[in-house]
C-alpha cells in the first residue's frame, strides 16, 4: 500500500476517481502475495502491481467497470480458466483479486493514518452478498477510521472483532458472508546503535530496503549529521533515553553496532524487553560469550539472550564495512519475513 501513496494522494487531490484492486488469495505459483495492492484511475492509469504484469490488462478494464457502475466484484484468475490463459497465468498460479471503487473519505482518512505510522486495519466485504460487496471497516490504533453505512451494528462488530484478532491478512467466512482482513503495519524500523562505519553503510542499503533509519550514539564524534545526512533520525543521546522518546514495536529491529558494553549492553536489555522482531550485536563470538555472562548477571533470562543474533549478520565471510552491513540487512529481512535464521 506504502507505495501507492504518492499518486493515490495526486489523483485524489485532483478529484479523480479511484478504483483499488486487491490480491486476496493465490495458489501454486501466483507472482504477487495476497495483500498486494494496484490502484487505477478512471483513465487508465496504474499504480503498484497485483501479479507482476500477468493479468494488469484485464484487472485494469475490471477496475474501470467498477467505476462505472460502483460495485465491488472478486475475479479469479487461474490455469483451469481460459481467460487466465490469456492473460497470462499458464505458468499454473491461481489468484483471486478484489476490485472495488475507493470511498474518497474512508481513503483519505487511512492514507493519512498511514502517513503517520499507525497500524490501519481494513475488514472489507469480498463475498457472499452482493449488495454489501466492497463495504468496510477500517480502524487503527487511534480508533474508527472510516464504516460503510450499510453494515449492520452486528456486521461492524464482526468486522472489529476479525480486525483486532487477526494479525497480517486473512480471507475468512462468518455466517453467510466472506471477509479479506487486512492490516497495513507501520514501515519497518531499523535502529542502529552505534555510529560507527558499519552504521554509515547499513543505514543506506536499510533506506535503500524501505526501512526506516534510526541511529543512537551518544557519542557526538560518532553520530553526526555530517556522517548520517539522510537517516530519519538521529538520536545523541543514550539508548535508554532514546528508546523511551520513540518506543519499539514489533515492526522495530535494533542492531547494536558501538562494540562498547556501556552502551550496547543496555541497548540490548531495554531491546530484549520489547516487541522488536529482531536484536543483533556486533563481536566475535568471544565477545559475545563474555556479554552473555554479563547480561545474565543483570537479570536477563535465558530466553531473552537466545534472541540475540551474534556474531551478527548472515555467514558470507564478510570482511568490509559494507559487506558487513549487507550480512546484517539480509538477516534482518529474513526475520523480518519469519524466516528461521
Amino acid at each position: 500500500m506504502r507505495e501507492l501513496l504518492p499518486d493515490l494522494e495526486t489523483w485524489l487531490a485532483h478529484g479523480e476517481a479511484v478504483a483499488l484492486a486487491t490480491v486476496v488469495s493465490t495458489w501454486g505459483s501466483a507472482p504477487r502475495p495476497a495483500g498486494s495492492f494496484m490502484a487505477v484511475n478512471a483513465q487508465g492509469q496504474i499504480a503498484g502491481s497485483v501479479s507482476g504484469g500477468c493479468v494488469e490488462g484485464a484487472v485494469v478494464e475490471a477496475a474501470k467497470e467498477s467505476l462505472k457502475t460502483g460495485q465491488g466484484r472478486l475475479l479469479h484468475f487461474g490455469v483451469a480458466d481460459e481467460t487466465a490463459w490469456d492473460v497470462g497465468l499458464a505458468c499454473g498460479g491461481n489468484i483471486d483479486i478484489f476490485v472495488q471503487p475507493l470511498v474518497r473519505g474512508a481513503a483519505e482518512a487511512a492514507l493519512e493514518a498511514i502517513k503517520a505510522e499507525q497500524d490501519v486495519g481494513i475488514a472489507t466485504v469480498i463475498g457472499g452478498n452482493e449488495a454489501l460487496l466492497g463495504a468496510q471497516l477500517m480502524s487503527s490504533q487511534e480508533g474508527p477510521l472510516f464504516n460503510s453505512e450499510q453494515l449492520s451494528g452486528e456486521q461492524l462488530q464482526i468486522a472489529g472483532e476479525a480486525i483486532g484478532r487477526i494479525q497480517g491478512m486473512r480471507r475468512e467466512t462468518v455466517g453467510d458472508m466472506e471477509w479479506f482482513i487486512n492490516h497495513v503495519a507501520p514501515s519497518p524500523t531499523l535502529v542502529m546503535v552505534g555510529g560507527s562505519h558499519i552504521a554509515v553503510a547499513l543505514a543506506q542499503i536499510a533506506k535503500t530496503a524501505q526501512f526506516r533509519t534510526v541511529v543512537v550514539d551518544p557519542r557526538r564524534a560518532f553520530g553526526t549529521e555530517a556522517r548520517f545526512a539522510e537517516v530519519d533520525s538521529l538520536l545523541q543521546v543514550w539508548p535508554g533515553e532514546a528508546f523511551e522518546q520513540m518506543g519499539l514495536t514489533r515492526s522495530t529491529a535494533m542492531a547494536s553496532l558501538s562494540h562498547d558494553p556501556k552502551i550496547d549492553d543496555p541497548a540490548l536489555i531495554a531491546a530484549l524487553a520489547s516487541q522488536a522482531f529482531y536484536v543483533g550485536a556486533l563481536g566475535s563470538q568471544r565477545t559475545h560469550a563474555k556479554r552473555l555472562k554479563r547480561l545474565a548477571e543483570k537479570g536477563v533470562s535465558e530466553a531473552d539472550l537466545a534472541r540475540i543474533h551474534s556474531p551478527i549478520g548472515l555467514e558470507i565471510n564478510a570482511l568490509t564495512p559494507e559487506e558487513i552491513a549487507v550480512a546484517v540487512m539480509a538477516e534482518v529481512i529474513g526475520a523480518f519475513r519469519g524466516g528461521a535464521f
